[in-house]
């Protein structure tokens, strides 16, 4: 019997977890461990709606200390989670203390991934509030601002600074823009979306070197240019904390690794969110997700299976994105599908493409057609074999797809 369960993290996965957990009726000793000392808060709005200064602070909280409170669920912020001992399913925490519990949710997420040489006063890295609040003090009108990676954080962060008058160039070694996530066509699509909206758009180029004299900051490309700028965005990939599982016996090469149930291979211990590698059946490999969508059904997944369910995660992953005043979404596996479908005008930025392997649908991405995604994610789930012809067709109406597979 499940009587006290510690949670190694404190953001939306533990949340997410410690809800669950209540809801589901679980009255034992429950607690949450953070390194930082904000209660937990989500995180997409700090490269969006916040960074631009479009939302307050307080509208960030998921987890309040007044809800722990009254639901019985400790907090202990501002300490990191250390090591795991899976003998006895205690965690140790840096400041020497440890807690034991019944079962362990390893929830540490991750961290920005450095890049080396690029190091100094104006560099920034962006995953707290803390980092947040700082940058979007700096994002001012005529700022100079480079971007170092056209992921979804570079070109959201981009976004924001355009939009709050600043001067943006975004520096991507690949040829084009989420190429690895989108394929080659969409990421034209997404580096003519940032280049239309006024961002100076450099691909193909590796930064090779980086100095700061006393009026900014220099990056230096492998290709020999120079740009000058009075704030550098770093948004090269993430790390998983993997730290406090190392040595426990559990994989952690790129991720601690989990089944489909949330579990490690460690009796009693779990993991889930952006920090956990979980298996994925009907592709034959284990995937690593780093979207809030993903941390908060692998929480709710992770938190059944702790009280005894046997509750399979398998919803595929989806993510969105707010740039220039358009919604971007995308679902499911896009890599190794066979054939790009498009419904739409991806020239006027309203559009869904469809990723088909074999004729099933594995993944969708949008652009201000979320009702279309809707439905694309439960066409993907059903792993639908469909007519590239329907899917292209305007006419065709994408819910009566749905309805046919009955």
């Amino acid at each position: 019997m499940i009587e006290s369960v510690v949670v190694a993290g404190a953001g939306q996965t533990a949340a997410v977890a410690a809800r669950t957990l209540r809801r589901r009726g679980f009255d034992g000793r429950l607690t949450l461990v953070g390194a930082e000392h904000e209660a937990p808060y989500q995180r997409p709005p700090l490269s969006k709606e916040y960074l631009a200064g479009e939302q307050d602070r307080d509208e960030l909280c998921v987890l309040t200390p007044e809800w722990c409170e009254a639901n019985d669920v400790e907090l202990r912020l501002g300490v990191r989670a250390a090591a795991i001992r899976p003998g006895d399913r205690s965690l140790e925490l840096a400041d020497g203390s440890s807690l034991r519990g019944d079962a362990l949710l390893i929830a540490t997420g991750g961290r920005p991934r450095h890049l080396p040489g690029v190091t100094g006063d104006r560099v920034r890295y962006l995953r707290t509030i803390a980092d947040a609040d700082r940058l979007r003090a700096e994002l001012r009108p005529g700022a100079r601002v480079v971007v170092i990676g056209a992921g979804f954080i570079g070109c959201e962060v981009a976004s924001a600074a355009i939009g709050l008058g600043a001067h943006v160039t975004v520096i991507e070694q690949a040829g084009r823009p989420l190429g690895h996530v989108l394929g080659d066509l969409m990421g034209d699509v997404m580096a003519a979306l940032l280049r239309t909206n006024g961002v100076d758009l450099r691909t193909g180029e590796k930064v090779e070197h980086y100095a700061e004299t006393a009026s900014g900051a220099v990056v230096t490309t492998g290709g020999g240019t120079s740009l000058e700028a009075d704030v550098v965005v770093v948004g090269a990939g993430m790390v998983p904390n993997v730290e406090p599982v190392t040595g426990a016996g559990i994989d952690t090469a790129g991720g601690v690794a989990v089944d489909e149930y949330c579990r490690t291979g460690v009796d009693g211990v779990y993991a889930a969110g952006d920090v956990a590698r979980q298996w994925r059946p009907h592709l034959g490999r284990h995937v690593r997700a780093e979207h809030f969508d993903n941390a908060s059904t692998q929480g709710m997944a992770a938190a059944k299976n702790i009280l005894g369910g046997k509750s399979a995660h398998t919803v595929p992953p989806w993510f969105w994105s707010d740039q220039f005043g358009h919604a971007l979404q995308h679902a499911g596996h896009g890599d190794g599908t066979d054939r790009l479908v498009v419904r739409g005008r991806v020239e006027d930025f309203d559009f869904i493409a469809f990723y088909l392997s074999g004729g099933v649908l594995r993944a969708a991405f949008t652009v201000d057609r979320g009702g279309d995604l809707a439905v694309a994610r439960q066409l993907i789930a059903a792993g639908a074999v469909l007519d590239p012809d329907v899917l292209r067709d305007e006419d065709a109406d994408l819910a009566d797809l749905f309805d046919a597979l009955g």
